[in-house]
């Protein structure tokens, strides 16, 4: 598990495919590596990665077709910057939010505009996802929590403050750049607990999607 608060940023120094898997290596920066173990998680570009090989300045992870299939991975180069985050500790802070390191999917910047000093970027999710995404909730993009900021149809509005340009690479963003998405945890959880096994009798605590979304809590 992962917090959403990035660690370092990372630069790709290898991405080579094999047999539609990839082995990628990455520079790890200014992350520090002195805790880090064989089989360790790492969320890359909210990605969470298990650690194969290591040193006190780069990692190796495979990157199975599953995921590849579900990320922007097929599409990095060597270069690319990325953010990065080892996995919570249970005595860590949580700075952001509970985040899985599991992309639900791409989204996709529509616009990159100044505001004061901060940048707004407005951002076209999937449509399988609008549902999980709520005005001033959290959101996990490219492994960054994030506050929701605005809804407009499929497009999320992101209010982004200096310190968080300067620590990620979300600075590197423009109009056309894909980017992972996870949504909250909590609420994917919510969904599945509502909807699964239900019949006419087997709620007998008054609890339903219909009452959660008269309360503000569901968006259909």
């Amino acid at each position: 598990m992962f917090t959403g608060i990035v660690e370092a940023v990372g630069t790709i120094e290898s991405l080579q495919p094999s047999g539609g898997d990839y082995r990628v290596k990455i520079n790890v920066g200014n992350l520090a590596m002195t805790d880090v173990n064989l089989g360790d998680s790492i969320a890359v570009n909210g990605v969470c990665l298990t650690v194969i090989e290591f040193d006190s300045r780069s990692f190796s992870a495979d990157v199975s077709l599953e995921t590849v299939r579900h990320t922007c991975f097929a599409h990095f180069r060597a270069g690319r910057k990325v953010n990065l985050e080892k996995a919570m500790m249970p005595t860590s802070r949580l700075g952001g939010h509970i985040v899985s390191g599991h992309v639900d999917g791409v989204g996709k910047v529509v616009e990159r505009r100044d505001d004061a000093r901060s940048v707004r970027f407005r951002i076209q999710a999937p449509k399988h996802l609008l549902k999980y995404i709520a005005d001033r909730g959290s959101i996990t993009v490219d492994g960054t929590s994030l506050t929701v900021n605005g809804l407009d149809g499929d497009i999320f509005e992101l209010n982004i403050v200096p310190h968080t340009l300067a620590e990620t690479v979300l600075e590197e963003y423009s109009a056309g750049q894909e980017l992972h998405l996870e949504v909250d945890l909590i609420a994917r959880y919510l969904e599945r607990l509502l909807t699964a096994n239900q019949t006419p009798d087997s709620d007998s605590s008054g609890m339903s999607i219909e009452f959660l979304a008269q309360h503000g809590f569901y968006r259909g």
